[in-house]
């Protein structure tokens, strides 16, 4: 087993207190259903641009499993790897973010429905929910085995759990059929390199597989793609916002 499986997966999982050093509000707060109103026009735009992409991803199944990630990237080992070693769905992406880790980390830490959303098609993906645009404070605690649901009544194979993170650097989530992992790399001038992993083992002898073989060859390039782009937007975002209140501050 590699280190940074060993790592994820031990019962001593690493886990640093790291403190997100980035922009927040006072009046930050998970998003709730009031805020669909406002909010769903826009949500049915995302679904309507990225129908065509669901409609002819498996034609680019190769392109649209490696989006964004450079060769050394998609030969790297990621935390998890070895958890589903014949898993028929491997994708792994990546995207250049112009904010440091610390800024990007708290994105991920605050994922999930009813947390921070998924950052992608919410009509789809968060039900009508609006994924959060601030860094939410009551939402940046991380621990092994924390659960991070996907639906409004999450079940143990409807919900990824927190299996292994360092603060910063990379986190994994799994469910019983898949791995989903995340890691942050620092580049000159202040920027990250996010990359993830996602894995997918189609279990057959199960009555709902054709349902995520659908929702894997089908709805994650689209989905996984905004969901970058979506957390890039954020913490870049985030980043200007600082850098603004240092200026006013000197």
């Amino acid at each position: 087993m590699s280190l940074p499986n060993a790592i994820a997966r031990g019962a001593g999982a690493v886990k640093k207190a790291v403190a997100p050093r980035t922009a927040t509000s006072s009046r930050a707060r998970p998003p709730s259903y009031r805020d669909t109103v406002t909010d769903l026009p826009r949500q049915i735009a995302d679904v309507v641009v990225d129908l065509p992409l669901c409609l002819v991803t498996p034609l680019f199944r190769l392109r649209h499993r490696t989006w964004g990630a450079g060769p050394e990237e998609i030969a790297a080992e990621m935390p998890g790897d070895d958890l589903l070693p014949r898993a028929q769905y491997l994708a792994t992406r990546a995207i250049t973010v112009s904010a440091p880790p610390d800024e990007v980390w708290p994105w991920l830490v605050q994922v999930g429905y009813r947390r921070g959303g998924w950052y992608a098609n919410d009509l789809l993906d968060n039900f009508a929910l609006p994924s959060a645009r601030e860094v939410i404070p009551e939402l940046q605690d991380i621990h092994v085995g924390q659960r991070l649901a996907m639906v409004p009544r999450p079940l143990e194979r409807t919900a990824f759990v927190v299996d292994g993170f360092a603060a910063p650097e990379w986190v994994l989530w799994r469910t019983p059929n898949r791995t989903f992992a995340w890691r942050l790399v620092a580049l000159p001038g202040g920027r990250t390199r996010v990359v993830t992993r996602l894995a997918t083992a189609y279990e057959w002898s199960r009555p709902l597989v054709l349902g995520t073989v659908v929702l894997m060859e089908f709805g994650d390039y689209p989905m996984m793609r905004r969901m970058l782009r979506g957390i890039r937007s954020r913490a870049e975002t985030g980043h200007r916002r600082m850098a603004r209140g240092r200026i006013g501050r000197d």
